[in-house]
């Protein structure tokens, strides 16, 4: 099994007691991203006004290139980037009429940054959603493909959801969306923890991730894949989108650019760009992949499940995706009544992990080894609100 965390040496050893089992959530950077850090600020100082052309350039490329090489994809033009997932989210809805109500598709399973503005937007009338519900799991993939036979507007899926870890099949998913209808897929639970080949509906759906999670990156990395053709003028729009290969200038209105770039924001933090080119190339150098990730993750999952499920608390909780589910992300989700004990008590033993309502989260990642799944038994254990 890989032991990696000599690589992540400055967040492990920043508090040396803290176990942390929330990749999920919060995922360590490995250390080559202090060094790129340090050189988005060094190249700020050496070219001032003309860092632009270096980080929307050769910074922008590498970034474009790992991403599509990691998914797959056929053209690394088709990727956008901005500082956070909501901002895509904005301007996709800005590409339908205004005139009537977005229908959307979607799961009772998203996460915030879809769920809430969706919500705030429902409660003016200006989306009509259907939210399938996600569980029981087994059908779920059934029933929203069964779902997408009606007219939508806009089918909003996550790839892994992030409230159960359960993997839907994304293929899958989009191949059964009707014509008209604008796919999304939310890959931030995805990206980098599963491996993911968007190659055979990387012209029919988008796809958002992003660096805080699995990449490893931090935050203000987010990225969209855009597929061509789809949403050519968002109303949403930043001045970078004019960027490239403008259409419509020359009738006089508002030009864009026909790839990626369309639906691109304006000006940034860079340095997250940074740290995900240092870390996609650290990968690389260790010969580390999305399946890797995947395989050491779900090992480090068996091995706690063998530990722990039959013990204390976690006897009478429930494991939300089965043990036997492979259609699982990096993480595992228990819910039980006392999911907000758990989480306090751990944290009283120096252990992260996360609690959503009734359900505790538990990730894995390459940063842990069996070593220190053993010794979150053994605190988990010595806890009085874990052992009852």
């Amino acid at each position: 099994m890989l032991d990696l965390r000599s690589h992540f040496s400055r967040f492990l050893n920043a508090e040396p007691e803290r176990l942390h089992f929330a990749a999920h959530s919060h995922h360590p950077w490995p250390d080559v991203t202090r060094e790129a850090h340090m050189q988005a600020w060094d190249d700020a100082a050496r070219l001032i006004d003309d860092k632009w052309e270096h980080m929307l350039g050769p910074v922008l490329d590498e970034f474009r290139a790992h991403v599509a090489g990691h998914l797959n994809l056929p053209d690394p033009g088709t990727i956008a980037i901005a500082p956070n997932t909501h901002e895509f989210l904005k301007r996709i809805l800005s590409c339908f009429p205004a005139d009537r109500p977005i229908r959307i598709l979607t799961s009772d399973g998203e996460f915030h940054s879809f769920s809430r503005q969706i919500a705030r937007l429902e409660e003016d009338g200006s989306v009509a959603v259907t939210r399938v519900p996600v569980e029981p799991l087994i059908s779920f993939e059934d029933r929203l493909m069964a779902a997408s036979m009606d007219e939508f507007d806009l089918v909003f899926i996550s790839q892994v959801f992030f409230n159960s870890g359960f993997a839907t099949d994304v293929r899958k998913l989009v191949e059964a969306a009707r014509g008209n209808a604008m796919v999304v897929i939310d890959g931030y639970h995805g990206f980098m923890a599963r491996p993911t080949d968007l190659g055979p509906v990387a012209e029919r759906a988008f796809y958002i991730a992003g660096g805080y999670k699995y990449a490893m990156a931090g935050e203000g990395a987010c990225f969209m894949h855009c597929p061509p053709g789809w949403g050519p003028r968002p109303r949403d729009t930043g001045w970078y989108a004019a960027f490239g290969n403008l259409t419509n200038a020359q009738d006089g209105g508002v030009g864009y650019s026909e790839d990626g770039w369309r639906f691109m924001g304006a000006t940034f933090d860079p340095s997250g760009l940074y740290r995900f080119n240092a870390v996609m190339r650290w990968l690389r150098d260790e010969g580390i992949s999305p399946a890797i990730v995947h395989t050491h993750a779900m090992a480090l999952q068996q091995h706690f499940l063998l530990r722990a499920a039959d013990r204390g608390v976690f006897r009478q909780a429930r494991l939300v995706v089965p043990q036997d589910e492979v259609r699982r992300g990096n993480f595992l989700t228990f819910e039980t009544p006392q999911a907000h004990g758990l989480y306090a008590e751990l944290q009283r033993q120096h252990v992260v992990t996360d609690v959503r309502g009734h359900r505790l989260r538990i990730g894995f990642g390459l940063y842990q080894s069996v070593e220190e799944v053993d010794e979150l038994v053994r605190r988990m254990e010595s806890g009085s609100a874990v052992a009852a």
